[in-house]
Order: structure tokens, then C-alpha cells, then sequence
């Protein structure tokens, strides 16, 4: 544990032309006693660290020093490559090991791009969970990582309806989709890929055996092509809608964007009244009351006339809400 730090404040000093003990003892989360007993060990190892007293004092290496401990190790490369998401690198565990990577990176650097890791992080960041939504990262995913990244072999234990599953699983690869982890997986005993919502897993167990990776096993096509399956698979029924100008903007705002697109893309021409004609693929009359309750008198529900009769019935109670008493 102190050597990684002796080695990342030599890193920390090497990248930049001086630090305060306040400053390094925040970047290593140590107090600022322990950075002085640090950079007395560095200098007794011979490495040249010079410490400037006074109260803008600080320290810095002298002589142009510079450490060749530069080589990325296999976390901190893989992490590297994922230090654009830095919520995702935290919920898998991996923060530590995308710091230290990026701070091999900018000691390699020339001076003068030593900024390009801040230049970038200002200028780009990834917030993958949709508005108003919280989604706390699986208690479970760092083991489930750790597994991925080891193509090691992990006995699962997960919820599925009333019941619990235990499957032997091949750890594929992690998907983050609107800020829920999915494990793409497959089943040992079966062969088949499959799809698993990892905070539906209630027990996971790695073992010490590894498996043999299908190296032409496609992760980004094998998830769009399942997200697609899923996407069909449960639009099982139909609403036929008249919409407003106003409805057909709103449309895609209260479904799903592409199937919205799909609907415009079949739609008849305008009525009289200037309103659209269109069939929208739903999941069943009860998601479909709930998301179409969104576009208010900007949407009328033609068919199916069960579903018409319950928009019928709101309308008729939000009237009675809103209509004047009188005084």
C-alpha cells in the first residue's frame, strides 16, 4: 500500500512543477504528516525531492528528475479506456486504477500536453442514467466486474418471477444502458448467450476456473441485436391515435422514440382538423393508458375502444375537477 503511494506521489510531482503537502496529502487521502514522512523515505531512496519551506513552500523533484515506473499495468490500461464514464469506473470498482493510469500517462507526457487529461475532462463527461431518476449501482457488480475483466467462471444466483435461479455462467461483458447494468452471459449448460439485470442477482460465487473467450463474440452487435428482440417482443398490441400538431411533437416524448418514428412513418394525411391518423405499437392497454396520459387533449384514442372508454372516463373527471362551480 505505501509503495503504490510513494510511487503515485513521484508521479504527482514528476507531472506537475511543484505541490503543497496540503495538496498531495488530498490527492493521496493521507494527512499531511504522513506526505512528510513520505518524501523523506523518496529522498533517502535517492530519489530528489526537495521541500521548500515557508508558508507558499511546497515540494517539488529536482533536477529534472524523471521516473521510468511509467508502465501501465493490464487494470490500469483496461481502465484507461474507460476513464470517460467515471460514474460506471466507480461502481465497478475501478477509480483507483483509472487514477493511477492517468497519472502514468500525463508523467510520460511532454510538459507541454500535460494538460490534455484536464483539457478533456472539462470540455467532456458522460452522465448515462435519464432525468429524475436514481439508480444505485448493484451491490453485486464489482464481483460480477472483476469476473468479466478475469474470464473467470461465476456461479449466479438471481430473481426471476417468484423464484430463484442458480446458473454457471461465462461472464461476457458489462452493458450500461439508462443507468441499469445488464451481464451479457453464456450458459454453461446450454451454450446460449443470454441477457441477465445484474441487481437481480442475489448471490454471485467466482471460482478459480477460467474460460475460453469466443473471441468473435461481438458485444456492441449482440447487445443491439437482443435490445432489438426485446424492443418487439414486448409491443404486443396496438392503439390507434388522432393527434394534433402538438400530439405528433409530443409523441415521441411520451413512448419510445423509434417506435414514435415507426408510427409518423406509416400515418395517413390530415384531417380537416389538421390532425394525424396513426397506429402505435404498445405494450399492452395499461403501459399505453400511462404514457399516452402524458400528451393530454392533444391525443384521442380511436381504438381499442376498451381504452377509449377508460380516456373517456379521466377526461369526464378532470372536467368535473376543473369545471366553475360558481361561487
Amino acid at each position: 500500500m505505501r509503495a503504490a503511494r510513494l510511487i503515485k506521489m513521484v508521479l504527482l510531482l514528476q507531472a506537475r512543477p511543484a505541490m503543497t503537502a496540503a495538496e498531495l496529502a488530498a490527492e493521496l487521502e493521507v494527512s499531511e504528516r504522513t506526505i512528510t514522512r513520505d518524501a523523506q523515505a523518496l529522498s533517502e531512496a535517492g530519489v530528489p525531492v526537495y521541500a521548500d519551506r515557508g508558508r507558499t513552500g511546497g515540494y517539488r523533484l529536482v533536477g529534472g528528475y524523471r521516473t521510468r515506473l511509467t508502465g501501465l499495468g493490464r487494470s490500469e490500461a483496461e481502465a484507461l479506456f474507460l476513464s470517460g464514464v467515471p460514474g460506471a469506473l466507480r461502481e465497478m470498482g475501478l477509480d483507483d486504477a483509472a487514477s493511477a493510469a492517468r497519472l502514468k500517462v500525463s508523467a510520460a507526457l511532454m510538459p507541454s500536453l500535460r494538460d490534455a487529461s484536464q483539457n478533456a475532462a472539462q470540455r467532456f463527461h458522460l452522465d448515462a442514467p435519464g432525468w429524475f431518476k436514481e439508480t444505485p449501482a448493484p451491490e453485486l457488480l464489482p464481483a460480477v466486474a472483476d469476473a468479466v475483466w478475469d474470464d473467470r467462471l461465476i456461479t449466479a444466483r438471481y430473481r426471476r418471477q417468484d423464484s430463484e435461479v442458480e446458473r454457471e455462467l461465462e461472464p461476457y461483458g458489462l452493458v450500461l444502458k439508462a443507468g441499469v447494468w445488464y451481464l451479457c452471459a453464456r450458459v454453461t449448460d446450454s451454450g446460449a448467450h443470454r441477457v441477465y439485470r445484474i441487481d437481480r442477482f442475489t448471490a454471485v460465487a467466482a471460482g478459480g476456473e477460467r474460460f475460453a473467450r469466443d473471441e468473435e463474440f461481438d458485444l456492441p452487435g449482440f447487445w443491439d441485436e437482443r435490445a432489438a428482440q426485446f424492443a418487439r417482443g414486448i409491443l404486443r398490441a396496438e392503439v390507434v391515435l388522432r393527434l394534433t400538431t402538438a400530439g405528433v411533437r409530443a409523441l415521441p416524448y411520451a413512448t419510445d422514440a423509434a417506435v414514435a418514428r415507426e408510427a409518423m412513418e406509416t400515418a395517413g394525411e390530415p384531417d380537416a382538423a389538421g390532425r394525424v391518423t396513426v397506429t402505435l405499437r404498445v405494450e399492452n392497454e395499461d403501459v399505453a393508458y400511462t404514457q399516452l396520459m402524458a400528451l393530454g387533449p392533444e391525443a384521442e384514442v380511436v381504438e381499442p375502444a376498451a381504452l377509449r372508454a377508460r380516456f373517456a372516463e379521466a377526461a369526464a373527471r378532470a372536467a368535473g375537477l376543473y369545471r366553475d362551480q360558481g361561487p
